[in-house]
């Protein structure tokens, strides 16, 4: 997408986890010191890396199987789990390479901009606030925020709305096949990152219109005027 000419887009969607913040140590953090205090054994980082992506409920319902756990100590882990999270949200994840300065190209474009995440809400507005990014969003959407998460298209089509910009000339950037899935339902152009959480899977898999190693690399993609059925950037 060469930022510094005509572009066909009129706004752009940023997934969060995995895409501008490396989060691991967060959830290892806040999930051992969870599955802790429910006298569990912990989990690795491993796992953790393959398991997130799809929501904070996905990844509380996988760790109880993983350790051996009662399922039906959900309601309590998650309780416990989301008091660890916000204590210590953002405290040992750090921004990707290239993501300020991707974001800072985005907005030089002229483009709104949204964080849409599978995190919930009031985990996704502290960690952005408190690595600097928060400034960059006209809104931020968690997995709370609408019936459904990423890889249903509705997130999606509801943060176009609330940015007021048609699907097909909305950029979707993520790190994995929820974000593709998700983009190509809503009739969005989508780009991954080569780095992330794609549960353990090549982000090629997902067919994205393109990949990159950094978010900054976003300027050097060559998209045609207009973005029509078949359109693909030159990387």
């Amino acid at each position: 997408m060469n930022l510094t000419h005509h572009h066909p887009f009129e706004a752009a969607i940023v997934d969060l986890d995995g895409t501008m913040v490396d989060t691991v140590g967060d959830f290892d953090a806040a999930l051992n010191a969870m599955l802790a205090e429910q006298d569990l054994p912990p989990v690795d980082r491993g796992f953790i890396s393959l398991t997130v992506g799809k929501g904070s409920e996905h990844l509380i319902r996988s760790t109880l199987v993983q350790v051996g756990a009662d399922p039906g100590r959900y309601d309590s882990a998650w309780q416990a789990y989301q008091r660890h999270y916000l204590a210590i949200n953002g405290s040992f994840s750090v921004v990707y390479p290239g993501v300020l300065e991707g974001l800072q190209q985005l907005a030089a474009a002229g483009l709104p901009l949204a964080c849409l995440t599978n995190k919930p809400t009031a985990f996704a507005r502290p960690l952005l606030a408190a690595k600097g990014l928060d400034g960059f969003f006209t809104h931020v959407f968690g997995g709370d925020a609408f019936a459904r998460k990423k890889p249903d298209p509705l997130p999606l089509l509801e943060t176009c709305r609330a940015l007021g910009s048609q699907p097909a000339r909305t950029l979707m950037v993520g790190d994995s096949s929820n974000d593709a899935q998700a983009a190509r339902a809503a009739g969005c152009p989508v780009v991954l990152v080569s780095y992330g959480y794609n549960h353990g899977r090549p982000v090629t898999e997902a067919q994205p219109d393109a990949v990159i190693q950094r978010l900054d690399q976003l300027a050097g993609l060559d998209w045609p005027a207009r973005r029509g059925p078949g359109a693909e950037p030159r990387c």
